[in-house]
């Protein structure tokens, strides 16, 4: 599973989060609990206070292509969607990787061809 967001610890389990302007932290979870409500199929949100979170953090997937660091930002199938995060053009360039807005360069990698696959918690 490739995450890309805010993870909270809440009561000793771990949920997809989002903190708001205010003191609460919105919590999510794909199944039915206490203090959930269903948002869509198969997702359910609960708002609570900041004070209570035991642990908020960001995490990321990254991984190595062709031997350059990338943030993996999608997935489909067998295919991963990368962004670059060396910052120079033209090795960006030299991989053939697509430019989709300034200094920000990405495109689709086979998962076969990706090493070093592994979350990281900023």
């Amino acid at each position: 599973m490739i995450r890309d967001g805010y993870v909270a610890i809440w009561k000793g389990s771990e949920y997809e989060a989002s903190p708001t302007a205010g003191d609460e932290v919105r919590l999510y979870t794909t199944q039915p609990a206490e203090g959930f409500a269903e948002t869509r199929p198969g997702r359910y949100r609960r708002s609570v206070p900041s004070a209570e979170i035991e642990r908020l953090r960001y995490v990321r997937t990254v991984c190595r292509w062709r031997g350059e660091r990338f943030v993996v930002v999608g997935e489909h199938e067998t295919w991963l969607r990368v962004e670059y995060t060396g910052g120079r053009g033209p090795v960006a360039e030299h991989l053939g990787l697509d430019r989709v807005d300034h200094g920000v360069w990405q495109t689709w990698a086979p998962r076969t061809e990706v090493e070093e696959l592994h979350e990281e918690f900023i």
